[in-house]
């Protein structure tokens, strides 16, 4: 029985393109009338805040190719790996890579590279494939496959079809339900995203539509069909708008005007949206103080908020990155090698915090002064000259 017969008596493949996505998992218009998706997400300041820095500090960070042995580990600078680490594909460079690759899986729940090989088996390049542009299949073996279309790229072979099985794709993936597949963030809540994105235009709405004064026209008498569209036409026209602002009402017809304005504030429509910023963090697992949101920040808490996005938002993306590597890009030929991505290269940043760790590292015998200089970048200090012999003294 296929995975998705299993899971959801549908057809065999699952497709990753949004219809077929949204309608596999039951994604439907939230109780607030908006759509979710991963596109319309991201005009969300928020959303598109938290995705940027996961994204961003995970690309920033060093990372490092490494093989153990009986004494310990060494670093292989010219493994085939580690000259990725440099530049993946002839387009990307480490950091662009790394960046593409994290907003993929936090917006798809999925983000898929194909490893490409030289003829001696070694990896020479990951080649980025949208995720909107892979189906996915269960074989009867039990391995997934990924067929990739609509890819028009060097490596796309112009938009030809191309299937890759299992081993030769990179596939880092969210949290999933069926252990096969991620499933993004923004599926597993589209409520909270559906109310963020309503308040969002309601709130444009309410701009667009602004008239000063606001409220209601009432007639003498009975208004017909005609007229009533007449008075709209002209009111629209006239006095609503952002740029129609302040600007004089004049009537004619006997019509009164009856004032029915409510702000945004009395709505609370502010404190909603201050409230979704929350949420949104919540969703991302990133603390408000990373996104720009200080409204119950002290010093002392913004000093954790970066402490707690490094321990609970970047070092699992970091495990799971390397975890991958281990299974996809170094594989069976080099089970005694591993991708490690150092966290602490966002000390690098803090001045003050790098060199009291190194001032610990020294006086604990951890480190010696010139292993100090290599890691800030620095030559090691030259050996000092001995002191010249003293001369016999002469009876």
């Amino acid at each position: 029985m296929g995975i998705l017969s299993h899971l959801f008596g549908k057809t065999e493949a699952r497709s990753a393109t949004s219809d077929s996505y949204a309608e596999a998992f039951g994604i439907s218009p939230t109780s607030s009338g908006a759509y979710v998706s991963p596109r319309l997400a991201e005009n969300l300041a928020t959303v598109s805040a938290c995705i940027g820095a996961i994204s961003s500090t995970m690309a920033s960070l060093p990372a490092y190719v490494y093989r153990a042995h009986e004494d310990g580990r060494e670093e292989l600078h010219g493994h085939p790996v580690a000259r990725l680490l440099r530049r993946p594909n002839t387009t990307q460079t480490w950091p662009d890579w790394m960046e593409w690759t994290m907003a993929q899986v936090l917006l798809h729940g999925n983000a898929l590279s194909a490893i490409e090989y030289d003829a001696r088996g070694q990896v020479t390049a990951l080649l980025p494939i949208p995720w909107s542009s892979v189906q996915v299949s269960l074989l009867p073996s039990g391995r997934l496959v990924y067929d990739v279309t609509r890819v028009v790229a060097p490596w796309g072979g112009g938009g030809r079809p191309r299937r890759y099985l299992a081993d030769e794709v990179f596939h880092l993936r969210d949290r999933s339900d069926d252990g096969l597949l991620g499933r993004s963030r923004i599926s597993r809540a589209p409520e909270v995203l559906g109310n963020a994105t309503a308040l969002q235009e309601w709130s444009g709405t309410m701009w667009q539509n602004q008239a000063t004064p606001s409220g209601i026209l009432q007639a003498p008498g009975n208004v017909t069909e005609e007229q009533l569209a007449r008075i709209r036409a002209v009111t629209d026209r006239n006095w609503s708008g952002v740029r129609n602002a302040r600007k004089t009402l004049i009537l004619t017809g006997g019509l009164e005007w009856k004032s029915v304005s409510v702000s945004p504030e009395d709505a609370e429509v502010l404190a909603s949206r201050r409230f979704t910023v929350e949420e949104l963090c919540r969703l991302f697992q990133v603390p408000p103080p990373i996104v720009q949101d200080y409204t119950h920040n002290t010093f002392t808490n913004s000093q954790q908020a970066a402490l707690w996005f490094a321990q609970f938002s970047l070092t699992p993306w970091a495990r799971k990155i390397e975890a991958e590597f281990a299974r996809s890009v170094f594989g069976t030929s080099s089970a005694d090698c591993t991708l490690e991505v150092d966290l602490s290269g966002l000390m690098r940043g803090d001045y003050e915090a790098r060199w009291k760790a190194h001032e610990i590292a020294v006086k604990n015998q951890i480190l010696d002064p010139n292993e100090v200089r290599e890691v800030e970048g620095w030559n090691p200090r030259p050996v000092a000259a001995p002191p010249p012999a003293p001369r016999p003294e002469v009876v």
